[in-house]
């Protein structure tokens, strides 16, 4: 259980800082209550981590030398993918795609929700974007797969608490945060993270064969 509880609290805590859903954390934080918004931000979250975890073992399911083979070729995959991108980004280049992403899927958003907003609406405003956001990101696959090989529990709490902990930088101090952290980098590690955990599913196979 530990050892999803980690696995989960890193890849989550290192791949969503500075992400998408980061950003519609930050925006909407200046817009409306900062504890409505944690509020709807982590429910989704958690709901999202949970659905990937159900999602996880329900592939357990299938036989387990297809469901390693594929968790370690998406680890790589993604943790690759990464690398390139990170590698062919400018030093100076800052977070602005993502943030002009969720800037655009605040305001589409917004433009629905004329009347004056209440606690009840900003936390379901903040939970549906965060959720659609969220779904089919590469951080709710990685979910999956590491609830393949890890502790439920462990998994749920570990991922919860990253996105809490991003959540929270997000809503506090999101734009400020954001703007001094490097897109590069951020992409660099993220990507070396889940080549990390790509090569650990691989080693963790080959001694469950040996």
């Amino acid at each position: 259980m530990i050892t999803g509880f980690t696995a989960g609290l890193l890849l989550i805590t290192l791949s969503e800082l500075g992400d998408k859903t980061f950003f519609i954390g930050a925006i909407l934080a200046m817009r409306y209550p900062r504890r409505w918004v944690f509020l709807g931000v982590v429910s989704a979250l958690a709901l999202m981590t949970v659905l990937s975890v159900g999602l996880g073992q329900i592939a357990v399911l299938f036989p387990q030398h297809y469901v390693k083979g594929l968790a370690i070729a998406l680890f790589f995959g993604f943790g690759l993918k990464l690398l390139y991108d990170a590698y062919r980004m400018s030093p100076r280049c800052g977070r602005s795609g993502e943030e002009s992403e969720a800037m655009d899927a605040v305001n589409d958003c917004s433009q629905l929700q004329q009347a004056k907003m209440v606690g009840r609406m900003i936390v379901f405003q903040a939970l549906a974007l965060t959720f659609a956001a969220e779904w089919g990101d590469r951080t709710q696959i990685a979910t999956m797969t590491l609830a393949t090989t890890n502790h439920p529990l462990g998994v749920v709490a570990g991922a919860t608490l990253g996105h809490a902990i991003c959540a929270a930088i997000a809503i506090t101090a999101g734009r400020l945060v954001a703007g001094r952290i490097s897109e590069r980098w951020l992409t660099a590690i993220g990507g070396a993270l889940f080549v990390l955990f790509g090569i650990v599913f691989a080693a963790g196979s080959v001694g469950a064969i040996a």
